[in-house]
């Protein structure tokens, strides 16, 4: 079953810190909707919504140092980090503060050399330092997190669970090399793990197997994306939206199985739309518990 989320008291001001997509835009009416006037930093080059009715901010992608002027000066006292990032930070996008450079240099390193979930430690380590709490996204937009069991028309059958217990496996072990977060099983047969171009790309690629014929035309397959283990789970929880669903669909697969209250459902009612239309199951699992990260 799926924790209930209580909403965080926030002491001053809430910022967003947001990248590509839609998903910022779904916390930020999260968080009007609890009484929150958020203020939006937009990364410079990823983040792509129309941001002109909010307090927002152009900040690249490793300036700390406007970021922690603008936390000070909008009294801002938590933040959460919500939308797709592109590329990493390099040596000439860091603008540390004296603060970070003194009491921080691991994580200065790690954010450039870091894998995904080491970096984004290494971010809420130096915001930290720095006196600002970091939230988690599905603290303030609870209604985001995965349930379980289907969400829609269709569920998962013998073969499919076959599936999803081959790609499940994959996943947490690519997990714990901190590479992805998603694997796809076909036929009980792990064909693809999710690299750092994302899952979309993934799904591209076993399209692409399809069409060559690589892959059984009888057997469809499953995508699984789980958390990593001891994962950082204030920052970038597995995601699907309706163009995973219209990818996996492409790529001939039968459904998609995400890990209940650890996941993150965009466009819920969009997602189970094209679920139904074109056939595929959406389904959460329930997992052993995880000690949790902090």
């Amino acid at each position: 079953m799926n924790a209930v989320v209580s909403a965080p008291v926030v002491k001053g001001r809430l910022g967003i810190l947001a990248g590509r997509g839609n998903y910022p835009v779904l916390v930020a009416h999260a968080a009007r909707d609890l009484a929150h006037d958020p203020y939006i930093f937009a990364i410079k080059d990823e983040a792509d919504q129309d941001w002109s009715d909010y307090d927002a901010t152009v900040v690249g992608i490793g300036d700390l140092s406007t970021f922690i002027q603008i936390v000070r000066r909008e009294d801002i006292g938590a933040v959460v980090m919500a939308g797709g990032i592109s590329r990493r930070p390099g040596i000439r996008d860091i603008r540390p503060t004296w603060t970070s450079i003194r009491s921080a240099p691991r994580a200065l390193r790690a954010l450039l050399s870091g894998g995904d979930d080491g970096i984004l430690r290494a971010a809420v380590q130096m915001l930290e330092r720095h006196g600002v709490r970091v939230l988690g996204a599905h603290e303030i937009a609870p209604d985001l997190l995965g349930q379980t069991g289907p969400l829609g028309e269709c569920g998962p059958d013998r073969a499919d669970h076959t599936d999803i217990s081959a790609a499940a496996q994959a996943a947490i072990a690519l997990g714990r090399l901190d590479v992805g977060q998603g694997a796809v099983a076909v036929g009980g047969r792990v064909v693809a793990l999710e690299g750092l171009e994302g899952t979309d790309a993934m799904l591209s690629r076993v399209a692409g197997l399809r069409a060559e014929g690589r892959l059984r035309s009888r057997s469809r397959g499953v995508l699984v994306k789980l958390c990593k283990p001891g994962q950082e789970l204030r920052t970038d929880l597995p995601a699907i939206g309706p163009a995973t669903v219209r990818n996996a669909h492409a790529a001939g697969l039968s459904g998609i199985a995400i890990e209940a209250g650890r996941s993150l459902v965009l466009d819920r009612a969009e997602v189970i739309d094209e679920a139904n239309r074109l056939g595929l199951f959406v389904t959460g699992l329930d997992l052993p518990a995880k000690a949790p990260s902090t």
